[in-house]
């Protein structure tokens, strides 16, 4: 057994750690990025709710707006 021999081994086993490191790594770090995908979608889903709801209430008071002067006008015809 030569000097060339243990150091192969020693690179060997370096590199196989060095891609499990990184295997394992990048495994949390699709984790974190499925999570945090997750928490973005449901805020946007949230907000976009909210928007919803403030339009719908603007289309509600333009609707009323609307008929009432619809209404104004036309008992100043009649």
């Amino acid at each position: 057994m030569g000097i060339g021999y243990v150091f192969r081994v020693r690179a060997a086993s370096f590199f196989a750690g060095a891609a499990t490191a990184s295997a394992v790594g990048l495994y949390v770090l699709h984790g974190d990025y499925q999570t945090s995908h997750q928490i973005l979608s449901q805020q946007a889903k949230e907000l976009f709710n909210t928007l919803d709801g403030r339009i719908s209430e603007l289309e509600k008071l333009k609707q009323n707006a609307t008929s009432s002067s619809n209404q104004q006008s036309s008992e100043q015809v009649g």
